[in-house]
């Protein structure tokens, strides 16, 4: 019998460990901001630029990986962008002004940036399709987990310790992670191609633009015609971006995979999953405290109930997506996300805690399914030589996703303060209410793009019984 823990299942623990990290490092700081900007001499909503920073340097800089992986090999650039990663958490730590931890959180950002489809490409390349679905599960759990346990995390360790803790963890686990991949991660043949120039900027700055766009819609101080010029801009050069590259003979991002129905589903349809997902732990807390009148603690003790709903499906999401395939899957536990949201939405005051317990688990349970499916299909028919393409895109639009689902969620609750009559900044719960209606849509638009799948997709990496 083959064994359940060998070279791959150990590579993919490490290369989840690191994924772990870069993920824990978007939030976990936010809820340090009041303790650092007071040792900085500034106020906590300029610390903002270093959250910004961090989340579109590791956005424009995935791109590069690839090439990267390819020209230098897998292993050294895994290695190097660990080494890079935790080198920055610790001259975050030391730095004493907001510029210069700007700078060291952009630097920690570029490493993320390396390790990300580096580590799933290290990852993919070695596996075979059958079992595909076990790696993938393996991978998905830093992206559900880590923005969840970021602000608590975060927040205990400031306050039983100081912040630069908060970066300092890093060295030990990063120094490990450089050993462990020194042992497990093989290299492949070095290819010699030159480096996209225009590609890179064309990308670069049209994903930059239209991130900041986004987040500008939300903001009141910023001019509806500055926010939609900004995002119109970088659409504009991302669609420059995608005529470039389709016709360079050496694009920085090859957009084949795209012509692949199972990865344009998770490409497409799963980005209007995960942007909604990631509004989520945004809105819940606002929610809890605004409009329920929780306090802070209580708050962040019920976003762990989101943890509790995705350590519970876990062990089950195999052998549900082996039992009913893919697109079942994705249509039935994706109108459950859905319908999640909507629950969220009828969350009062008069709700009993417990239920609300209750209501977190299931959401989390029914996201954690509905991530590892979309993951998992994804790279179902995606053949060897374009692994390196698809990973590099499926990292691009994940990160974009993220910093964009949390723009999205504040836009939903701009827009229901404006239609409510409330003044910005003081949503009610009226608010809220609306807001997650706005979410529950958008979760929809990704089950509408799972429905035109076949019944049999993505099958080659099940095991049907």
């Amino acid at each position: 019998m083959k064994p359940t823990f060998d070279r791959r299942t150990a590579t993919a623990l490490l290369v989840a460990a690191a994924f772990f990290m870069e993920n824990l490092d978007a939030t976990v700081i936010l809820t340090s901001l009041p303790a650092m900007a007071s040792d900085f001499g500034i106020a906590p909503a300029n610390l903002s630029v270093g959250v910004s920073a961090y989340l579109v340097a590791l956005t424009v800089f995935i791109p590069v990986s690839g090439w990267a992986a390819d020209r230098f090999g897998a292993r050294r650039m895994f290695m190097l962008a660990l080494a890079v990663f935790t080198g920055a958490s610790v001259l975050c730590a030391v730095t004493q002004g907001l510029w210069s931890f700007t700078a060291a959180r952009t630097l920690q950002g570029i490493g993320g940036a390396m390790m990300v489809p580096v580590g799933r490409l290290v990852v993919l390349r070695d596996t075979p399709k059958e079992d595909m679905v076990r790696v993938i599960a393996i991978l998905t759990w830093p992206a559900l987990v880590a923005p969840i346990l970021g602000p608590p995390l975060g927040g205990w360790i400031s306050t039983h310790w100081s912040w630069p803790w908060i970066f300092l963890i890093n060295l030990p686990f990063g120094i490990a992670a450089m050993g462990a991949a020194w042992v497990l991660i093989r290299d492949g043949e070095p290819q010699r191609l030159p480096f996209d120039t225009r590609g890179f900027i064309l990308s670069g700055v049209g994903i930059g633009l239209l991130l900041a766009g986004v987040e500008a819609s939300s903001q009141p101080n910023v001019s509806a015609a500055v926010s939609v010029g900004t995002v119109l801009a970088g659409l504009v050069l991302l669609l420059l971006a995608a005529l470039h590259l389709r016709r360079t003979p050496h694009p920085l991002i090859g957009l084949a995979p795209l012509r692949i129905a199972t990865f344009r589903v998770t490409a497409v349809g799963g980005s209007a999953f995960r942007m909604a997902i990631s509004a989520a732990p945004f809105l819940l807390p606002l929610m809890f405290q605004l409009g329920l009148g929780y306090t802070a603690v209580q708050s962040g003790a019920l976003l762990l109930w989101l943890f509790v709903g995705n350590l519970v499906m876990k062990p089950a999401t195999s052998r549900i997506m082996n039992r009913f395939g893919f697109r079942n899957v994705l249509v039935g536990n994706g109108l459950l996300v859905a319908a999640g949201f909507v629950a969220c939405a009828m969350v009062t005051a008069a709700t009993p805690y417990w239920l609300i317990c209750v209501l977190l688990t299931f959401t989390g349970m029914t996201r954690s399914m509905q991530f590892t499916a979309l993951n998992t299909i994804g790279f179902a028919d995606v053949p060897q030589p374009q692994m390196r393409d698809a990973t590099t895109l499926f990292s691009v639009l994940q990160q974009m996703n993220a910093g964009m689902g949390i723009a999205v969620g504040a836009l939903a609750l701009a827009i229901a303060e404006a239609l409510h009559g409330t003044a910005a900044g003081m949503a009610a719960a009226a608010d809220f209410r609306l807001a997650f209606w706005f979410i529950a849509g958008i979760a929809l638009l990704a089950v509408a793009d799972s429905v035109a799948l076949p019944a049999n997709a993505g099958s080659r990496v099940l095991n049907s019984r």
